[in-house]
């Protein structure tokens, strides 16, 4: 690995707190593709780059390996714990009265930390898949969204918090409407919001509202995830990278398109998590936050390649008289509030 880049030229984000944490962050959403091993290793050399912020969950399934890995570190004195920031989540499965509680702690435990730094529920509502299923699946169980579900899962994170177990809390898969019923009833408010956000598909309002209310925007598939699971992919979705503005903007700067991707994604002001398990990827990953940034002229080009395109439509969550994928996300107008 080559030098290690340095911490003061990483953009940073700020927390409705006023604390500041990396605007870069690592992913580790494995897919289909990759085991715990490959993703742990990842997290490894990513962390001795320069690396601080790495967004886990334990429905990757591979929270124990990258313990290992943290543990690994902090004993070569890599770096400390408290230099890194690091996020987990709340699997669907797990948002019965005590069940968030089990579920902190063993994330906890897997990751081999006394604390984390932002902990999300996962997805608005308990409706289970089982990991790697196909895009057809369903479950019956599932149901729609309910403020008074939600809310029971949020009290549960609220009091990690009382506890110390996480330090903040965050939502994650989440709409305006969904938002502008439970933030009401917050006691403590979302850190951030976990979105997906990428050239193609930049949800400018949630965005906007997000930002509004001092909660982050945090962006998964920030270089439209083309190591997504099959399931995720239809005939209709747009390749990121090909873009006229980003293939454009790729040939000025002599770089790859996903470069380009993720330096909007900084300079737009959300904090992308890309996952990459390839050395040379994810060292460009931050690298690129930190140099050669894009033009006025070019953001604003990206800006209008919007093409409303979500890649991660959440279809195996759907309930029994669900529409389609669209009801998910409240495109009828209507969410259930009781």
């Amino acid at each position: 690995m080559g030098n290690k880049i340095d911490q003061q030229t990483i953009p940073c984000r700020t927390l409705y707190s006023g604390e500041k944490i990396p605007g870069v962050g690592l992913g580790t959403f494995g897919s289909d593709k990759y085991g715990a091993d490959t993703v742990s290793e990842a997290v490894y050399g990513a962390i001795k780059y320069g690396y601080r912020l790495i967004d886990c969950a334990a429905v990757y399934q591979n929270e124990d390996r990258i313990g290992k890995v943290l543990q690994q570190l902090f004993e070569e004195k890599e770096v400390e714990r408290k230099d890194l920031f690091i996020t987990s989540k709340v699997w669907n499965d797990m948002h019965g009265d005590g069940e968030v509680l089990k579920s902190c702690k063993k994330s906890l435990a897997d990751l081999g930390l006394d604390y984390i730094d932002l902990y999300f529920v996962h997805w608005p509502f308990p409706n289970y898949h089982a990991p790697g299923c196909s895009g057809d699946s369903r479950n019956p169980d599932s149901k729609p969204f309910s403020v008074e579900e939600f809310m029971g899962v949020w009290k549960q994170c609220e009091e990690l918090v009382d506890k110390g177990l996480v330090r903040y809390i965050g939502m994650s898969n989440m709409t305006i409407p969904k938002l502008e019923a439970v933030l009401p009833l917050c006691r403590i408010q979302p850190a951030a919001l976990e979105m997906e956000l990428h050239p193609s598909f930049q949800q400018p309002e949630l965005f906007a509202y997000a930002k509004e209310h001092n909660i982050l925007p945090i962006g998964y598939c920030p270089i439209g995830s083309p190591s997504r699971p099959e399931r995720d992919r239809t005939a209709e979705d747009v390749a990121d990278t090909e873009l006229p503005a980003i293939a454009a903007a790729a040939e000025a700067h002599q770089v790859h398109p996903a470069v380009i991707c993720l330096k909007w994604a900084v300079q737009r002001g959300q904090v992308p998590i890309p996952f990459s398990v390839k050395e040379p990827q994810y060292i460009s990953n931050l690298k690129c936050a930190t140099e050669d940034p894009l033009t006025e002229a070019e953001m604003e080009a990206i800006e209008k390649e919007d093409k409303n395109c979500r890649l991660v439509k959440g279809q195996v969550f759907l309930w029994e008289g669900a529409k389609g994928w669209e009801d998910l996300w409240d495109m009828d107008g209507t969410i259930v509030t009781k």
